[in-house]
């Protein structure tokens, strides 16, 4: 311990403006020692009554000391005198002469005379860069103001041939963008430099001035530092990277063959495509991500794993219905229940299907409604499908009517048949047909089935059904008994032919006045 007290070496300041280097004596430590020098050479240096030639040395036994004004300001020891190579007179010397330059300089630097001068500099800083401040915004202000009249409108879409890669109004975006970040780096080297001129003016804060260029250089040369270390791992990355994206690339063109049709997989559906294109890519992205990982800067610090840890724990905690919906998205795909365009019912609600995403599907009313529903939903919910079946053999719309007893059902059927005859959009082959559901108490409940093959227009087709069912009954004097049945009337509730166009109703050049 002894020796390595004996080569330790610490700095003595005044004003911050290191003097010489003192040793460290046995229990006496470099460090403290020198904080004792400068504790003493303060307090001569701040006291005027002092002259600077009282500083001399005085011999001693075992060591030659330097006093100022018979006040002790330091002792040199044999020691010393060994670790500078000379004799301790001429270290002697040399302390004495640094010490009255520098404990001038302080004297002066505090003295009215120059702090009112510096003062004054530090006004004249003040006001040139208040000037030069205000100049850098109006300067800036022209140029924008320069480049939105003149400039704008030559400023043009970037095209490959008929695509457009970037659009003219973001790259007018990105030149304000990057004159705004020009604006202000300047102003910040603007700030730098009027701060380190008057913090340098006076000796209170001409450390602050100097530490100001350690605090704008240190991150720079930290984040220098860093890069050169990682030159090597952000090599493997931007070539890892380059790797993936082609290889991306060449199972996109592989999938959209698929799709396509130019390829061909029994089994596999093209519209299964791109959601197994998204499925491969996320799954190829994240084994990237694996293997890049460890060569991300920073990954190993505590810091980055802790943050990593914490946004995974944020990402589990509040993306659990997110996930649902997006496997529910990839589950309806494959499961193949419905396509864009088909009309589809999923619980009370009954659209076309305009737009399937991974999370929500959009559903279109037969009133013109858009119904955002979440895929979730979908999977967990019984789904119709009225189109899938309507392209190859057509969709079934039924109805039913309650007729009483005493009609014939042969004539029933007949009269229902006809409807469907006179209907648009209802197919003539596969014929309709006729069920007689039910011999209730009071009537028979009979059903009506034909086939379309525009399940898009059910609403229409059920209404114009209708419509062509109430004109055979009443055109036949055969009375529906529904909803209800109490009892026989006086009269057959029918509507004669000739009352079937009563004011304000007339009669139509299209289908709704058939038979």
């Amino acid at each position: 311990m002894a020796d390595e007290s004996a080569v330790q070496v610490s700095p003595v300041r005044l004003d911050h403006e290191i003097l010489f280097y003192v040793r460290g004596i046995q229990s006496f430590p470099a460090d403290e020692r020198a904080k004792a020098i400068e504790q003493r050479l303060e307090k001569i240096a701040a006291d005027p009554a002092i002259k600077i030639d009282s500083i001399t040395s005085v011999e001693t036994d075992i060591s030659t000391n330097l006093v100022a004004d018979g006040k002790l300001i330091m002792s040199i020891f044999d020691l010393d005198a060994a670790s500078e190579g000379v004799p301790k007179e001429i270290v002697a010397r040399a302390h004495i002469h640094k010490l009255r330059m520098s404990i001038e300089k302080y004297r002066n630097e505090r003295s009215p005379e120059r702090l009112v001068k510096n003062g004054l500099y530090a006004l004249l800083a003040t006001a040139v860069f208040i000037f030069l401040f205000r100049l850098l915004l109006l300067l800036f202000r022209w140029v924008n103001a320069l480049i939105e009249t003149r400039y704008k409108a030559k400023i043009h879409a970037l095209h490959i041939q008929s695509l457009e890669i970037i659009q003219a109004e973001r790259i007018f975006s990105g030149l304000r963008g990057a004159l705004k970040f020009l604006r202000l780096v300047l102003m910040f080297l603007l700030l730098y430099m009027y701060l380190n001129v008057v913090l340098s003016l006076f000796p209170w804060t001409r450390s602050l001035a100097v530490s100001l260029f350690d605090y704008a250089v240190f991150p720079l040369r930290t984040i220098g530092h860093g890069f050169i270390r990682y030159i090597p791992n952000l090599i493997f990355i931007v070539v890892f990277v380059v790797i993936i994206r082609y290889a991306l690339k060449v199972m996109q063109m592989f999938f959209t063959a698929i799709e396509s049709g130019t390829i061909k997989f029994a089994g596999f559906d093209k519209d299964w495509s791109k959601p197994t294109y998204r499925i491969v890519r996320l799954l190829v992205i994240a084994f990237a991500a694996v293997v890049v990982y460890p060569h991300v800067p920073g990954s190993e610090s505590p810091a980055f794993k802790g943050i990593t840890i914490f946004l995974g724990v944020l990402f589990s905690l509040g993306s659990s219905s997110v996930i649902s919906n997006y496997i529910a998205g990839y589950t309806m795909t494959y499961r193949r229940a419905f396509r864009v365009g088909d009309r589809i019912k999923v619980n009370d609600i009954t659209g076309d299907v305009i737009e399937i995403r991974l999370l929500v599907t959009h559903l279109r009313t037969i009133k013109n409604e858009e119904v955002i529903v979440p895929n979730s939903t979908i999977l967990n919910s019984h789904i119709v499908n009225y189109s899938s079946l309507a392209r190859e053999k057509g969709l079934i719309l039924h109805t039913e009517v309650t007729i009483g007893y005493d009609a014939p059902w042969r004539q029933v059927h007949a009269m229902l048949l006809d409807a469907a005859q006179k209907t648009d959009r209802l197919l003539k082959d596969p014929p309709p047909y006729v069920l007689q559901k039910s011999l209730d108490d009071f009537y028979v409940r009979y059903e009506l089935n034909a086939y379309t093959d525009a399940p898009h227009m059910m609403a229409n087709i059920y209404s114009e059904l209708h419509k062509n069912i109430q004109d055979s009954f009443n055109e036949y004097g055969v009375q529906i008994m529904s909803p209800h049945y109490e009892g026989d009337p006086s009269g057959t509730k029918v509507v004669p032919k000739t009352d079937w166009y009563k004011t304000p109703a007339r009669p139509s050049s299209g289908g709704e006045d058939r038979g």
